[in-house]
């Protein structure tokens, strides 16, 4: 059971809505993902007129629970309206707070999501900032009121893993809310990675839907996220440099 704030989930795989071939494959994957938090960028959305075409029409909304998140901004001021907007269309209380500091890399701007975050606590948010995997920063996050923390294991979208899997493990063993994987995941292996460092689950979007088969990839990432955490809570055995018999030496019949 994983607790963010005042809501529960079982399941541990937060997926993004976006760059499905179509709403249908979409659906599907979503689906197939087991995923109860779906996010999405408030930007892309019509919330003005709710009766427009929009991009989460295929799926059964009542099922999920909503993650707007402030994807596009690059200010305190823009990602604050942005979650206004949001709260205000009665999508949900719970923000992903993501502000960008360098559009070529996509990296965050921790400063800026830093104070968004103290603004929007304070405003009655469930916050969950994306951010960089500096424990450092995750804890001034921690410490600010954030509801979960979002370390990004690589650049959004590159498929590249976990570049820092050391980061990880502190800014998970240090902290007292929920930890987030988000960003870069590019494989399940990336997944189970993520999970047997003790994350509380795993955010990601274009691991599966740029994958051939965006559904059958959405499976396999619930698997990884059930297999990770499995073998996290289990421990496994310690590294040793030297090899050891499986089979105990005491009591062997000697010549």
């Amino acid at each position: 059971m994983l607790t963010i704030g005042k809501y529960t989930f079982q399941s541990r795989l937060f997926l993004g809505t976006g760059k499905f071939s179509s709403l249908d494959v979409q659906r599907e994957a979503v689906e197939a993902s087991g995923a109860e938090v779906l996010t999405f960028a408030v930007r892309r959305l019509n919330i003005s007129d709710p009766n427009q075409p929009n991009f989460l029409e295929k799926l059964d909304l009542s099922r999920y629970t909503l993650l707007p998140n402030t994807a596009g901004a690059t200010t305190v001021e823009e990602a604050i309206r942005i979650a206004r907007l949001a709260r205000a269309s009665k999508l949900c209380d719970m923000i992903k707070v993501e502000i960008i500091a360098d559009p070529k890399t996509l990296l965050p701007d921790p400063a800026a999501t830093l104070e968004a975050t103290k603004i929007l606590v304070e405003e009655g948010f469930t916050v969950l900032p994306y951010t960089n995997d500096d424990p450092v920063t995750a804890k001034k996050l921690e410490e600010a009121g954030a509801h979960a923390i979002m370390p990004g294991g690589s650049p959004i979208g590159t498929g590249l893993g976990l570049l820092n899997p050391y980061n990880l493990r502190w800014i998970i063993e240090q902290s007292q809310v929920p930890v987030i994987v988000d960003a870069g995941i590019g494989s399940p292996a990336d997944v189970v990675q993520a999970m047997e460092l003790g994350a509380d689950g795993v955010l990601l979007n274009t691991a599966v839907a740029g994958a051939d088969d965006p559904v059958k990839m959405a499976r396999a990432m619930r698997l990884a996220v059930e297999a990770g955490r499995l073998g996290f809570e289990a421990g496994r055995i310690p590294k040793k440099r030297y090899a050891s018999a499986s089979s105990p030496m005491e009591g062997l019949v000697t010549t």
